[in-house]
C-alpha cells in the first residue's frame, strides 16, 4: 500500500552523508521537513542542499547507536539510516523504534516503517513506483518511462478539472452529480482537442457550458441559495 505521508514541519534525522543519502533526501526537502544529516563526511549533493538552507549538517561519527538516539531532545519524528555499515544501520533502526521514532533503513526494507518509492514528476503530477524494495534500478527505469508518458495535454486537463470543480461547488450540492459532470468534462472530445492545441481558455469555456447545462437540467440554483433554503 502506497501512502503519501505528511512530513511538513517534522523532524527528520538522516544518518549517512554519501550519495545514497543524497538520493533519499529530496522527498523530505520537498515535503518541508526539518532535516538534520549526520555523518563524518558529506557528498557534494548534500553540501549543496545545506548551502541553500534546505537542511542542517552535523559532522560526527556515530559509534554507539543507542547513545546517539537517546541524545536527541526533542526526539526525531523519523530516523533514516543510510550509512554503508549494515550493522550500524540495524542498530540505529532498533533503538530508534524503541524510542518511538518512525524508521527507514536503505538496506533493510523489512525493518522500515515504509518504503521510499521512485517518484515520477511532471509538473504538479506525482506518481509513485515501488517494487517493494526488490529492484530500485527497475523502479527508476519505470519512473523515467512514466515521466515521458505524461503530456502537456494531461497537465492542462488537471488544471481544467481544478477550475471545473471550483465552479461546480458553487452550483451543485450533490457530490455524486458533481463527480459525474467532471467525468463529462474529462471525456469531452472538443475539450480534448482544445487542450491538445494548447487552447486552455477555449477549453474552460466549453467546460463551463457543460457545468451550466447540467445545473440547468437538474434545476439547481447557486449553492448559497440552496443552503439558505435548506436552513429555513
Amino acid at each position: 500500500m502506497l501512502v503519501d505521508l505528511n512530513f511538513k514541519g517534522k523532524y527528520v534525522v538522516i544518518v549517512g552523508g554519501g550519495s545514497e543519502s543524497y538520493r533519499k533526501t529530496p522527498p523530505f526537502v520537498e515535503a518541508g521537513a526539518k532535516i538534520l544529516v549526520v555523518s563524518k563526511t558529506f557528498s557534494d549533493g548534500i553540501k549543496k542542499l545545506h548551502a541553500t538552507g534546505k537542511l542542517e549538517l552535523l559532522e560526527a561519527e556515530v559509534k554507539d547507536a543507542e547513545t546517539f538516539v537517546k541524545s536527541f531532545n526533542p526526539k526525531p519524528d523519523l530516523l533514516v539510516a543510510v550509512t554503508n555499515d549494515h550493522v550500524l544501520n540495524a542498530a540505529l533502526i532498533r533503538h530508534a523504534k524503541s524510542s518511538g521514532c518512525m524508521v527507514y533503513a536503505v538496506d533493510n526494507p523489512a525493518a522500515s516503517d515504509f518504503i521510499l518509492p521512485a517518484i515520477a514528476k511532471v509538473g504538479e503530477v506525482r506518481i509513485a513506483i515501488s517494487t517493494a524494495g526488490k529492484s530500485p534500478a527497475m523502479a527508476r527505469e519505470l519512473r523515467q518511462r512514466i515521466e515521458k508518458m505524461v503530456t502537456q495535454k494531461d497537465l492542462l486537463q488537471i488544471e481544467l478539472q481544478t477550475y471545473a470543480r471550483a465552479v461546480l461547488k458553487t452550483r451543485i450540492l450533490d457530490q455524486k452529480v458533481r463527480r459525474k459532470i467532471l467525468y463529462e468534462v474529462l471525456k469531452d472530445k472538443e475539450i480534448k482537442r482544445f487542450l491538445q492545441e494548447g487552447k486552455f481558455e477555449e477549453a474552460k469555456e466549453t467546460a463551463l457550458k457543460i457545468v451550466e447545462s447540467a445545473a440547468k437540467d437538474i434545476g439547481e440554483k447557486p449553492v448559497n441559495q440552496l443552503q439558505e433554503a435548506q436552513n429555513r
